[in-house]
């Protein structure tokens, strides 16, 4: 067995983080592995992958070997710059392409944490304060302070960030449908998969999960109606609003896990529109050293703006 004490720099992270960061070279699958056994023991006693590590916290981790790679062998990212939305000494928000994984991991090399480290060698701290997924575009925001960090993820985690999110969907969405209160359950497909499905209220591992939902536009082509949504999230499930729209019956147009597969592929050769429409265009938050509300916006991409026109 070996035993690891959580140094100030490293607490607030996710369990699953700490581990990925000090485990270098181990699968990342076998790090969740150990986790969803309980052979990871955080102050004696089991933990889940999301659990928040604490300076001074003892994290008991069973034998494991660890690779030890050549200098020579190991890829360094390729620095790659994003579109800066906002950027001070403690924080750095930027317009996240889509087609970009946030992280490195699951078979993708690097993601764009990793692409900002290579591109800014100077900057001594850089960590995600939260994710987006791969096929989503828009604001993502990264600290640049480790009091930043936790500051940033304390405001996530008790809902005091306003995110919103442009939605384009199949089908014509219906007016008086404002509101989405339903529990989401995370889990594993057929294919080994993270997968989210709705389950009912009392479901013992479901969590109520709620999106508020309001029409911006509606389109019409020879293929059919879609709607162009504004949606706000008041939880922040895995893949929560893919999931909570296309319960409705009416899925992401694009969306390759949640979404018409058929559908998709029609729409991308008729329209040339190939991607997810989901979009983050705004994220509000207090600034972790001022205390100020700062709005962040990012324009809708050139070929969504292309698409709606």
């Amino acid at each position: 067995m070996r035993h690891l004490t959580v140094d100030a720099e490293s607490a607030g992270q996710r369990l699953d983080n700490f581990l990925l960061r000090v485990l270098k070279g181990v699968p990342k699958t076998h790090v969740y592995r150990v986790i969803r056994s309980g052979e990871v023991r955080l102050n004696k006693g089991r933990a889940s992958a999301d659990t928040r590590v604490a300076e001074g916290d003892d994290v008991r981790l069973p034998p494991m070997r660890l690779p030890v790679p050549r200098l020579d062998a190991v890829p360094k990212a390729p620095p790659r710059e994003f579109p800066v939305l906002f950027e001070d000494e403690h924080l750095l928000a930027i317009a996240k392409p889509a087609g970009v994984a946030v992280h490195g991991g699951s078979g993708v090399s690097s993601g764009v944490i990793e692409q900002l480290r290579s591109a800014r060698p100077a900057t001594r701290f850089l960590e995600l304060v939260h994710r987006l997924d791969k096929e989503t575009s828009g604001v993502l925001l990264l600290a640049k302070k480790r009091s930043a960090l936790t500051a940033l993820q304390d405001q996530f985690r008790s809902r005091d960030t306003g995110k919103v999110y442009a939605a384009l969907v199949f089908g014509a969405w219906p007016d008086k449908l404002k509101v989405i209160d339903l529990a989401l359950h995370k889990g594993l497909d057929a294919q080994g998969e993270r997968h989210v499905r709705v389950v009912a209220a009392d479901h013992a591992d479901g969590r109520r999960s709620i999106t508020l939902v309001k029409v911006a536009q509606r389109l019409q082509a020879d293929d059919g109606a879609t709607t162009l949504l504004d949606v706000t999230l008041k939880t922040g499930r895995t893949h929560q609003i893919r999931v909570h729209l296309a319960s409705h019956g009416h899925p992401i147009v694009g969306d390759p896990k949640y979404g018409d597969f058929a559908r998709n592929k029609a729409f991308a050769r008729e329209h040339g529109f190939s991607r997810m429409f989901l979009h983050a265009r705004q994220l509000a938050f207090d600034h972790p050293a001022t205390g100020e509300r700062i709005t962040v916006v990012a324009p809708l991409p050139p070929e969504c703006t292309a698409l709606l026109a």
